[in-house]
């Protein structure tokens, strides 16, 4: 590995990779690869401290216990807020935004301190939100509808220093009755679409990759079958 390489930290998949959300990492290297761009995968588990020096971060989805394992380990072992802090980008999907808030509730009804890298917190809906989730952006630098499938019971609230990621046309979302999904502050995004996200979502892949390359724009990739994954998901999101 060279030091031109872009290095992908892969963090907590032993813990926080119970819906396959490290297909984002795969997507990020392989977009990255076909663009002739050398891109290596940098997995991060409970027996390694979390560098602060790589160049984009993935973290997945997992339940309540594996949250709080993940919760102390990146506590102990703050890098990942000291690359955000130096405006690297990170994406945290579903209970990662949960980790990644003020503080979390379990279904059990205890109260875990996040890692605050979000302004938000996050407490239990009356019931599971599960389903196509179809969303459109509003934050700059995304134009295309996001698609996802969402799993969680959890209710995500920003605070002022969070935005959205997106509004919702179809589906849950963040869960708290403003109709809207996924999180931004800063250098990290934070969405509740599985599927994994970046697959279904190929222009949020080059949003996170133009950011961790230094640049505003990257040369577009034509691929048919990603277009066809799309065309059908979207699809499936509408017929609900």
């Amino acid at each position: 590995m060279s030091e031109s390489t872009l290095r992908i930290g892969l963090v907590l998949p032993d813990v926080m990779g119970t819906y396959g959300d490290g297909g984002n990492a795969l997507v990020l290297r392989q977009r990255a690869r076909m663009r002739g761009i050398d891109a290596e995968i940098i997995q991060i588990t409970l027996d390694d401290e979390v560098p602060d020096s790589l160049d984009v971060y993935t973290l997945g989805g997992a339940e309540d216990y594996a949250q709080r394992l993940a919760t102390r380990h990146l506590t102990r072992f703050p890098g990942l807020q000291r690359a955000a802090d130096a405006g690297r980008p990170v994406l945290a999907i579903c209970a990662a935004i949960q980790v990644l808030g003020h503080w979390y509730e379990t279904s059990a009804g205890e109260r875990v301190d996040g890692i605050s890298l979000f302004d938000l917190t996050t407490s239990p809906q009356e019931s599971r939100s599960i389903g196509e989730l179809v969303t459109d952006p509003v934050v700059d630098g995304l134009t295309a509808p996001l698609s996802g499938f969402e799993n969680h019971r959890g209710g995500s609230t920003l605070g002022d220093d969070a935005r959205p990621l997106a509004r919702v046309r179809h589906g849950v979302g963040n869960g708290v009755g403003d109709g809207t999904e996924g999180v931004v502050q800063g250098s990290v995004i934070g969405t509740y679409m599985h599927g994994p996200a970046l697959a279904r979502n190929p222009e949020l892949a080059d949003h996170l990759l133009a950011r961790a390359l230094g640049t505003d724009s990257l040369a577009p990739l034509q691929l048919p079958e990603v277009a066809r994954l799309r065309t059908e998901r979207l699809a499936a999101g509408r017929r609900g």
